[in-house]
Parts: C-alpha cells; sequence; structure tokens
C-alpha cells in the first residue's frame, strides 16, 4: 500500500498562524506611518501659524508690548489656536516672545508646537 505524502493538519495550522501574525505586524507598522505621517504634516501647519504671527509682530516696527494674546489660524482646513506670550527680559531694549500651537484633536487641546524669540528695538 502506497502512503499519500501531504501537509498534516497541524502544520497547515502553523502556517496560518505565522501568516496571521505576520499580516498583523504589517497592519501594525503601516498604522504607526500613517500616524506619523499626520503628525508631522499637524506639526508643519502649526509652524506656519506660529511664524506668521512672529512676522506680524516684526512687521510692526516696533517693540511688542508685554502680555498675553490668543489667536485663530486656518492652515489647510484646520483650524488652529495660536497662543502669544510677551515677556521683559533683563535687557529693556528686548522682549522674549513665546508662541504656543494648539488644535483639538478628538475634543481636547493638544499642543502641537512650541516656539520661543527675542525681538529687539528697531
Amino acid at each position: 500500500m502506497k502512503r499519500s505524502r501531504g501537509f498534516t493538519l497541524i502544520e497547515v495550522l502553523v502556517a496560518l498562524a505565522v501568516v496571521a501574525i505576520t499580516l498583523t505586524a504589517g497592519l501594525q507598522a503601516t498604522g504607526a506611518l500613517t500616524r506619523a505621517s499626520s503628525r508631522q504634516s499637524d506639526q508643519w501647519l502649526a509652524q506656519l501659524c506660529a511664524e506668521n504671527e512672529l512676522t506680524r509682530l516684526r512687521l510692526q516696527r516696533q517693540l511688542p508690548g508685554t502680555g498675553d494674546s490668543d489667536t485663530a489660524c486656518v492652515q489647510a482646513g484646520r483650524e488652529m489656536r495660536v497662543r502669544v506670550s510677551v515677556l521683559p527680559t533683563p535687557n529693556p531694549n528686548f522682549r522674549r516672545v513665546d508662541t504656543v500651537v494648539e488644535a483639538a484633536v478628538d475634543g481636547a487641546n493638544v499642543r502641537l508646537l512650541s516656539l520661543s524669540t527675542v525681538m529687539g528695538r528697531y
């Protein structure tokens, strides 16, 4: 009597488990890349908002007054909040300017970017 050659049920199940684990790992890696790409895009848009506010202050051609302000910024259809804080420095000819850009993500405000600079008297 001749015995037929083939895979046993156990071997097939082990092969299916290996394929399933590999596909799951691939899906997780793809998801991580997608989230990283989205985050990078959000940070780039936030940087545009922060730089726009700093440029606006520079174009005023005067030393900015101390205090806080809050403005809206829309970039690529995404609404963000830019908080600008102008602080005095030990030298009265300079001011420290801190910008924080936040956006609503899943109902909560998330800080996307912080940018600081020093502005001098013109």
